[in-house]
């Protein structure tokens, strides 16, 4: 009798071995034990499944939407639009859309087809002691993305309150009402996935107001999204917009996405099941992607009609004569005008009326307190996946949250609400340095057959993937060494140089055993791939039928 697929999993004490050396590196891998073979239940989320319609059809579709709206937070959150108002040239070229796409494909593909997250599929692939930093990168870029929402959810409510709400209080009402809302799946799955919904209809029409409000150039946004061009644009430009690569692929959002997608009943030993699951999850992931890409449209070419070649003293000047509390923000002098997230709402209270100002900031608020949640469920699924925790679910919420908002209320009490673009830019930086550590991952495991079957990556995905990976890696590393050498400090550059070794060195492991698993068997020093295990092939003829 053929045991369990998930009675499958290799060890290395079970791997076999040729001449004392272990010839197996990755593991066949499989669906976890149904509850009833578990030896003891285990509480997490998202454990009720979406029951889905056997036809082809708009409300099979629906069953499937979801889980990319949940995603498309990650490019709709307070850092993600504090990057957008520093871009005020063409879009295309600053929201890397196509990337997001072909990233989110592998996740999602992953999660279908083996019935576990990307976490867990580390967890049993990579030995202990880089599964253990790998985890600790993912965190920090958890801590990094949390710090840019819980502190622009506290700045609306800031703005909302005209300066009667501190920082420091708008994130500990951040923190409250994310733990209230964090338990909504208790009530089901599609409520809560509704709740979400609804925070992103609310950022469509507030970002969408200021843009019928502002009416920007239609024929110049037009060009902007189909020719690249940046007219009068120098390095400084040119930086900034490399930065949005690592506020937008947030490497903690793909250990998400390939998490999200479990939420469906989906007969994994089924092929054409596997393969039309896989089929929806794309054009539903496809079409949140389109709508985020729309409302970041309307914030850019918002801020680009507003802010394009105005000075401190014009807004100075405006704000003074519509009576605004804020005009203090803006010395009288002729240098160009800066903004930020709270700046931003300030500046469109002064030249398009209170309205805007509030407008503005309810969609902040949306935006922050949306992806602090995607954020901590992040944290819950990489923290259970890297780690093996079998904690209740409030003890894991409140570690989560404890780690990601310690250092954010700090921020937020020695910090000033108006002197917060530094710390956004650094943030971006961090998260950029930590992208290798979810897409080399990603990668790799899609492009095995004994884990991913039938549905592992071909040529054409490998060679495209390597190429995006390759390129997001290179882009997001020239920013950071940009934003290193501007710290004209030599301690800094010393400490600088130390970390990037080590970095290299372990960007370097997970980029070898990627190549190893995409083909390039030259590479494969003391083990190799197993591309299909004997008794996985017996297994496989069954699963086909």
């Amino acid at each position: 009798a053929i045991p369990p697929l998930s009675c499958l999993t290799l060890d290395s004490k079970d791997s076999p071995q040729e001449n004392g050396v272990q010839t197996n590196q990755y593991h066949t891998i499989s669906p976890p034990l149904s509850p009833d073979i578990q030896e003891e239940p285990f509480s997490t989320y998202f454990e009720d499944k979406v029951q889905v319609p056997k036809t082809f059809s708009f409300r099979k579709l629906w069953a499937f939407t979801g889980p990319g709206f949940l995603m498309s937070i990650a490019y709709l959150d307070p850092g993600n639009i504090e990057s957008d108002l520093w871009y005020l040239i063409c879009l295309n070229t600053t929201h890397p859309v196509f990337l997001l796409q072909l990233l989110w494909r592998l996740a999602a593909r992953l999660g279908v087809v083996t019935g576990m997250h990307l976490a867990e599929v580390c967890n049993r692939q990579y030995p202990t002691v880089p599964r253990i930093i790998l985890w600790l990168m993912v965190e920090l870029a958890i801590i990094g993305s949390d710090m840019q929402e819980v502190i622009g959810c506290a700045i609306a409510l800031n703005l909302l309150s005209v300066g009667r709400i501190p920082l420091w209080g708008g994130v500990l009402i951040t923190i409250t009402d994310t733990f209230v809302f964090l338990f909504l799946d208790k009530y089901g799955l599609r409520k809560l996935e509704a709740f979400f919904g609804f925070l992103i209809t609310v950022m469509a029409i507030s970002f969408g107001y200021e843009y019928v409000l502002v009416k920007p150039n239609q024929g110049e946004l037009l060009k902007g999204m189909f020719v690249p061009y940046c007219a009068d644009c120098g390095p400084v430009q040119l930086e900034q917009a490399v930065g949005i690569v690592g506020a937008v692929i947030m490497p903690h959002n793909i250990y998400l996405h390939s998490a999200l997608v479990k939420s469906r009943e989906v007969d994994r030993r089924n092929k054409r099941e596997v393969k039309e699951a896989n089929k929806y999850f794309f054009i539903e992931s496809t079409i949140a992607l389109f709508v985020s890409f729309l409302i970041n449209v309307f914030v850019v070419a918002v801020f680009a009609q507003a802010f394009y070649n105005k000075t401190n003293l014009d807004v100075n000047l405006m704000c003074n004569t519509t009576g605004s509390p804020h005009q203090d923000l803006f010395p009288p002098d002729n240098s160009t005008l800066e903004v930020d997230i709270y700046k931003g709402g300030v500046v469109l209270g002064c030249f398009f009326g209170p309205a805007a100002l509030y407008i503005w900031a309810i969609g902040i608020l949306a935006a922050g307190q949306s992806s602090t949640m995607t954020g901590t469920y992040s944290g819950q699924f990489v923290m259970e996946g890297f780690l093996n925790l079998r904690w209740s679910r409030f003890a894991r919420v409140l570690l989560t949250r404890s780690i990601a908002i310690t250092p954010t209320l700090l921020v937020a009490i020695f910090q000033d609400v108006e002197h917060l673009t530094g710390m956004n830019d650094f943030l971006n930086v961090l998260q950029s340095m930590q992208l290798p550590f979810a897409l080399i991952p990603i990668l790799t495991f899609t492009s095995l057959t004994s884990i991913m079957n039938d549905f592992a990556n071909g040529l054409v995905w490998k060679i495209s993937g390597g190429l995006v990976i390759l390129l997001v890696c290179a882009i997001n590393m020239y920013f950071v060494v940009v934003y290193v050498t501007s710290l004209n400090s030599v301690l800094l550059y010393v400490l600088a140089s130390l970390l990037s070794i080590a970095y290299l060195c372990f960007v370097g492991y997970l980029a070898w055993h990627c190549l190893i698993a995409l083909g390039v068997s030259c590479l494969d020093c003391g083990s190799r791939v197993r591309k299909q295990p004997a008794v996985l092939i017996e297994e496989q003829s069954e699963y086909n039928s």
